[in-house]
């Protein structure tokens, strides 16, 4: 009698056969379909809670509802462990997809990379808050030409940015937009109290574009009066990455009120812009 073993063949979802030792992440866009979410499509990654008969919704939707959706049953508090052993197993696409992202990703990987990825959307460039447009990089020019009317756009590589009213109390944003090479730059100066009544001023250059785009470019940054120079050099930040980091870490053109005072002339004061291509 022969001993030879004969593999198991099975029905993977697709319908075709393969073999036992396969991966459960071959069949990943299947799986992954499982793991939707029936309030907003999103996928249900762990900790997985489940209700009394079973039904998942994910943790967003799960701390705004009082009953199950699909059974309208207790929620409660059951970890399936089965589902999220599956889950670890699973490839899910980025929830940029239909962007046009193509990434496959573990779930304890989705969150990192849908954070930088480059076809998540483009917010409002705009220092402060106070607008929530976001939309795609196509549509950043047309949407700050249509609804941020009075930024103005200087031509060149080489511009100098007035900030009018530099005395101005409490904190203060300065815009101006740039236009060379092909590209749109945004100059931000942003007047800001850090500690104890302390004025600082952040000056920093950032790219209507990605972050590829941006490693083309470098610009200077500079300061001129009374014999006196204040520079800075570095690569300009892709809107994507925002300011909010560079200026809580100084990394940009970072002056006091006293120094400002140095340079400015009458309450104004001039920043020369120089944009290079490297």
């Amino acid at each position: 009698m022969s001993n030879h073993k004969i593999p198991i063949k099975r029905k993977d979802l697709n319908g075709s056969s393969t073999s036992s030792n396969s991966s459960i992440s071959e069949s990943g866009p299947d799986l992954a379909s499982l793991f939707e979410c029936p309030v907003c499509f999103d996928y249900v990654l762990p900790p997985i809670l489940q209700c009394q008969m079973g039904h998942l919704v994910c943790s967003s939707c799960r701390s705004k509802l009082t009953c199950c959706p699909t059974c309208r049953g207790s929620l409660g508090n059951i970890r399936n462990l089965a589902m999220e052993k599956v889950a670890s197993n699973v490839k899910f696409p980025c929830k940029h997809s239909n962007n046009g992202c193509v990434a496959s990703l573990v779930y304890t990987e989705k969150p990192d990379h849908e954070e930088i990825c480059e076809f998540r959307p483009y917010l409002c460039p705009c220092p402060g808050a106070s607008c929530k447009w976001q939309g795609s990089l196509d549509a950043v020019m047309p949407h700050l030409i249509m609804h941020h009317k009075s930024i103005t756009t200087l031509q060149g590589e080489d511009i100098v940015f007035l900030a009018t009213d530099i005395n101005l109390p409490g904190a203060v944003d300065w815009v101006m937009m740039q236009s060379c090479f092909g590209h749109n730059f945004m100059l931000v100066l942003e007047k800001q109290e850090k500690f104890d009544g302390h004025q600082q001023f952040f000056a920093i250059v950032q790219l209507i574009g990605s972050r590829k785009e941006a490693e083309n470019f470098a610009y200077r940054l500079e300061l001129n009066g009374n014999r006196r120079r204040l520079t800075w050099e570095a690569m300009p930040r892709s809107i994507h990455e925002g300011i909010s980091s560079a200026i809580l870490n100084s990394d940009c053109l970072v002056f006091d009120t006293s120094i400002a005072q140095l340079f400015a002339d009458n309450g104004n004061l001039g920043i020369n812009v120089t944009i290079s291509q490297v």
